[in-house]
């Protein structure tokens, strides 16, 4: 006999959960955050100034870079 093949399966069953995808850009966001960071703490090492200008301009920086990164992916969920 030759066997079915069962019908096809809703999509929703083939795709991954959504908090996966929520926990790895919550690992990116991280990243960016501290790699930006740093970053600023490096540039800031290297300057010799007493004043932390460039440890607080790249974290700014970081934070506002990791927020577009969050709004470009919840934007693509809608």
């Amino acid at each position: 006999m030759e066997s079915q093949k069962p019908a096809n399966k809703d999509s929703k069953d083939n795709k991954t959960p959504v908090f996966v995808k929520y926990i790895g850009l919550s690992f990116q966001l991280f990243g960016i955050i501290g790699a930006g960071t740093f970053l600023g703490w490096w540039i800031q090492s290297k300057s010799d100034m007493k004043f932390p200008i460039w440890l607080l301009l790249c974290c700014f920086a970081s934070i506002a870079i990791a927020f577009y990164q969050l709004w470009n992916m919840l934007r693509q969920d809608e």
